[in-house]
């Protein structure tokens, strides 16, 4: 099991972010443009763990190499069921650089986008200050 996958089914917001590359990119489902830096990923990903409920992974994939895994998912956003992954890609140093996640379907990524649209400026202002 990834320690990503660890971190997140214990909660462990601290070391979620602690995997993080400095440079880590995120690439969310529900925005147009990528977000970089570990204070901005962070913020976001935490926020998510309060929008999502019911959340579990069900499937984890990994390369040959090591430094790609796909962690699939299923969690509710209010009452609309989701299912989606989480695309890592690790470093050298074997932190996250790169994050991708896709939920589906429609109904489930509007209510995402909704959710977190209205905490936005919340995680913003988290990763300003930290």
């Amino acid at each position: 099991m990834h320690p990503f996958r660890e971190a997140v089914e214990a909660h462990d917001l601290d070391a979620i972010e602690a995997m993080l590359a400095e440079d880590v990119v995120f690439t969310s489902p529900v925005a147009f443009r990528p977000y970089a830096g570990r204070p901005l990923t962070a913020a976001i990903l935490r926020a998510v763990t309060e929008v999502f409920s019911d959340f579990r992974y069900v499937r984890e994939m990994a390369s040959a190499d090591g430094r790609d895994h796909a962690l699939a998912f299923v969690a509710k956003v209010g009452d609309r069921e989701i299912s989606g992954c989480d695309f890592l890609h690790l470093n050298g140093a074997g932190e996250i650089d790169d994050m991708t996640v896709m939920v589906r379907p429609l109904s489930g990524a509007q209510a995402l986008a909704a959710a977190m649209g209205a905490r936005f400026d919340a995680i913003t202002r988290e990763a300003s200050a930290g």
